[in-house]
């Protein structure tokens, strides 16, 4: 799903036009759409493991 984001922000698309396109595939949540600010998590933590690489477990 991150990928997917990723490559469709690349392409000028905003989060909020990404996210209805979007659905989780496991967990209770399975079937739905994430919310905007999960997605904007997701890519936060992305760019803190390529910042911090020696800090990630």
């Amino acid at each position: 799903m991150l990928h997917t984001v990723l490559r469709r922000r690349a392409n000028g698309e905003s989060v909020e036009q990404i996210q209805p396109d979007l659905f989780i595939p496991t967990g209770k949540r399975k079937g739905q759409d994430p919310s905007v600010a999960s997605i904007y998590r997701a890519l936060a933590e992305r760019a803190k493991r390529e910042a911090y690489p020696e800090a990630v477990e």
